[in-house]
């Protein structure tokens, strides 16, 4: 099954017990926008995860915007709100899916593969007249117990070393280097391409990107009413990428890679990695160099 589904898929199966819907809404620089959004109107039966408080740590020295959280704090969370193990989990949000694929990595990232993304998010689900409520459903608690998928993760030390690989092969033009260059992984940045170049930063107090990184802006990977290409389009739209080759994905937090993940894994893409911390984690270390301009 595709890792979306239809407003009409989820229509026919809004009540079904084994599953849970989850509202993702969440707004940067408003961090209450997203629960007061929710507690107005929701999906029936949707409960709300928040990006900061429940799908990422602490601010910490490291780590990035917004932190992975530890497996086992989420676990007991998604428990507490009745996710189990055998749960069917739909996401939604209403920013081109960012933070319902933040949850949908996290999910299978905890072992857990029974997780979608609502296609067009809450506002088109709104405007086809489907049904929403101010009710907020009362949820018995379950058992998730998580299990880990560590080669999902990628950490700053293993981005550092390709980074680094990456611009000695690039700086050595000889067929020993080309060939070494064939066989490192792919630092794909998934923000718009100002702040990929540097151009235009207004999170993070460093501009550019990680040495050797290309770019490949996330919502290239949509349609104009936020649906997710098709594998086809994915195709094309990746082109010149070796499906061979382990893919690291970065972003500015490690929340807009997630849709990337999620195209590539579409387009065929069987060995893609999330460098969660992503930009502004790479920056929190002094001695990471950075990049500007186009690769």
């Amino acid at each position: 099954m595709d890792a979306t589904v239809s407003k009409r898929w989820l229509l026919a199966r809004l009540y079904e017990p084994e599953q849970t819907i989850v509202d993702c809404r969440f707004t940067l620089g408003k961090p209450d926008a997203g629960r007061k959004s929710y507690e107005q109107e929701h999906i029936p039966g949707a409960i709300y995860l928040d990006l900061e408080l429940d799908l990422s740590s602490p601010l910490g020295e490291h780590g990035g915007r917004h932190p992975l959280p530890d497996p086992e704090v989420l676990a007991a969370r998604l428990a507490k709100l009745g996710i189990g193990n055998d749960s069917r989990v739909v996401a939604y949000d209403d920013e081109n899916g960012m933070n319902a694929a933040r949850l949908w990595w996290l999910l299978r990232y905890l072992g857990h593969e029974q997780v979608y993304i609502l296609e067009g998010g809450f506002s088109a689900w709104k405007a086809e007249k489907f049904p929403v409520t101010d009710h907020q459903p009362v949820r018995v608690p379950s058992t998730f117990v998580p299990k880990v998928q560590v080669q999902m993760l990628a950490g700053v030390d293993e981005v550092r070393r390709i980074s680094e690989q990456t611009i000695d092969a690039a700086l050595h033009a000889s067929s020993t280097a080309a060939d070494s260059a064939l066989a490192l992984p792919i630092l794909i940045d998934s923000r718009a391409n100002d702040r990929y170049q540097g151009m235009n930063e207004t999170l993070d107090k460093t501009a550019g990107h990680i040495p050797g990184a290309v770019n490949f802006f996330w919502k290239e990977t949509q349609n104009a009413d936020g649906s997710v290409k098709n594998s086809e389009q994915l195709t094309e739209h990746f082109a010149g990428l070796d499906k061979h080759r382990e893919i690291i994905v970065y972003c500015g937090s490690g929340v807009t890679a997630c849709p990337n993940v999620l195209a590539l894994e579409k387009a065929g893409y069987k060995n893609v990695k999330l460098y969660a911390g992503s930009w502004s984690d790479w920056i929190s270390y002094e001695q990471n160099p950075v990049a500007t301009g186009e690769e």
